[in-house]
Formats: structure tokens, sequence, C-alpha cells
């Protein structure tokens, strides 16, 4: 199951590995709502998933992928308080939805078995966040859109 705290104590490691699921999810824009609790998966830690746990806040068009997106706030707050994401980089925390589920266990199986269970927060490398405040996959911000 998921880690308690999304949150890692110490800088993750980063091991870059590919991310064959995430630009295959078909997830449109209304899978998501204002208010929704949401984690965007980087990496892994103790042989679970790990990300960052977020808020939508409201609508926001995604300029890395030209399609609607969703901006979303770190209720820890930081340098990056806000930024918009597109929904294939979000999975539902407050509630379980099967398309959510789907995902998440999709991707733990691909990426568990690549990692031991340790303590050590591994980061896979899969996004960035640009000048402004867009949260993009490595794979997308290649992309000719």
């Amino acid at each position: 199951m998921l880690p308690p705290s999304w949150t890692p104590a110490n800088t993750p490691a980063l091991k870059p590995i590919p991310d064959p699921l995430t630009l295959e999810r078909d997830i449109t824009h209304q899978h998501f709502e204002t208010g929704d609790q949401v984690v965007v998966l980087k990496g892994v830690v103790g042989g679970d998933l790990w990300g960052d746990a977020m808020q939508v806040v409201t609508p926001s068009w995604h300029t890395p992928t030209d399609e609607d997106g969703w901006r979303l706030r770190d209720p820890d707050g930081g340098r990056q308080t806000y930024i918009t994401a597109h929904p294939r980089y979000l999975v539902h925390l407050s509630r379980r939805c099967p398309d959510c589920i789907i995902y998440m266990r999709a991707l733990s199986d691909y990426l568990l078995p690549k990692f031991p269970a340790t303590d050590e927060v591994t980061d896979c490398g899969w996004y960035t966040t640009t000048a402004l405040n867009q949260l993009v996959h490595i794979s997308d911000s290649r992309s000719d859109r």
C-alpha cells in the first residue's frame, strides 16, 4: 500500500528508468474535479510507490501538451506551491476509482521489481517543472506538441 507520507524526509536518489505507462493512460479532464486529493507518482520507497500529494484547485490549460489540465496545490507549500498538470499524471487519493487503481497496480507491477525494498527514496526522473509552473512528463516535453 502507499506510504503515509508522500514527501520524503531526505532528498530522493535520482535513478532514471523509462515510464511506458503514463503517456498511454487514457484519462480525460472530467475524471477529476475541484477538491480531489491526488498524487503524482514519481518513484518508489520501502517497496511501495512514492509521489507528491496535491489538491485539485481549478481547471488550467496545460501548455506543454496543449490540453486541458488541472491547477494543483501542494499542501506543504514550498517553492512551487501551485503547478498545472495533465490529468494522466494524476491518481486519486481521496476516492478509490477503478481507473486510478488499475493504473497504480500496473505501475507497481512494472516498477517495484526493478528496485529493492529499502528506505531509500528513489525518484525515477519522469517529471520536470517549467518556468510557468507546468508539471511535464519528460516524454511529453520531447513531443512535437
